[in-house]
């Protein structure tokens, strides 16, 4: 993946920031070498045809998407959460979802039967779930443990 071929994502939202839907875009600007574009557009602008004119917005936030990205929040699932991620089934969009911080929240059946991956949050494992299930690269990535071998013999 090079900045000519980002891939495209869509984080969860309902039509407002938060801060797990910050908090994904952070950890993603950490990681050099990720491009990606954001589909997603929680400022946009749905008229006046309330709940149905909503839906047609996410509808057409979420086609172009190739990975759609739902961290767990406090709350557990909206019903526009739970909507985008029947859009995303029915464009056969893989799911990632993002277990909350210290597992504070059970994942709600809806999100663990739509998610492909489920990860913590974790700068290197957000990223490569998202190059996995969007395009199937493997990540081949390690950690590295630095040690001082002479505190062993």
């Amino acid at each position: 993946m090079t900045g000519k071929d980002p891939i495209r994502l869509f984080v969860t939202h309902e039509f407002r920031d938060s801060e797990d839907y910050t908090r994904v875009f952070e950890y993603l600007e950490s990681r050099g070498g990720f491009f990606y574009i954001n589909c997603g557009n929680p400022e946009a602008e749905q008229g006046a045809g309330g709940r149905e004119a909503q839906q047609e917005e996410l509808r057409t936030q979420i086609k172009y998407a190739e990975v759609v990205i739902c961290p767990v929040g406090s709350t557990g699932l909206s019903a526009l959460v739970t909507f985008e991620l029947t859009v995303a089934q029915a464009f056969k969009i893989p799911v990632v979802a993002i277990s909350s911080f210290g597992d504070t929240v059970v994942i709600p059946d809806k999100l663990a039967e739509a998610a492909a991956k489920t990860v913590d949050w974790n700068d290197r494992v957000i990223v490569d779930a998202i190059r996995q299930t969007a395009r199937g690269e493997e990540a081949n990535t390690w950690d590295v443990v630095d040690f001082d071998p002479d505190e062993f013999s």
